[in-house]
């Protein structure tokens, strides 16, 4: 209990954020007709989660974060960071290292949504 069961991101562009979820992480997305919003089911190797239309007009940029960031752990973080900017994303925050834990970077979708990637390396930042 207590542990974070399932994710949503929320999106002005279904479509668009769609196919950069796609591409940088191989989800799949499969919408759902019984929810009364623009809704799509995300399928990943780990935790579950949800897109759905933005209710509300994105933030302006330099704002901050205006909702929960979730990082995404991947085998390597410099070929996952260069297919995020391949696919149009933005870096929030370079890759730095959690000493002894993991190398950690912020990165924008395509609709400024603020996420996280991370890569376990129990020598980072002592090499």
């Amino acid at each position: 209990m207590n542990t974070i069961g399932y994710f949503e991101i929320q999106s002005s562009n279904p479509a668009r954020e769609i196919e950069f979820y796609k591409n940088v992480f191989g989800w799949n997305f499969i919408r759902e007709k019984f929810v009364p919003i623009e809704y799509y089911r995300i399928e990943t190797d780990g935790i579950s989660g949800g897109l759905l239309i933005r209710p509300v007009a994105v933030p302006p940029m330099q704002y901050g974060t205006n909702a929960f960031v979730c990082s995404i752990e991947v085998e390597n973080f410099d070929k996952t960071s260069e297919l995020i900017l391949r696919n149009g994303g933005i870096i929030a925050l370079p890759k730095f290292a959690i000493q002894g834990r993991c190398w950690q970077g912020y990165f924008l979708d395509l609709d400024n949504n603020t996420f996280g990637i991370f890569e376990v390396n129990e020598k980072a930042g002592t090499e």
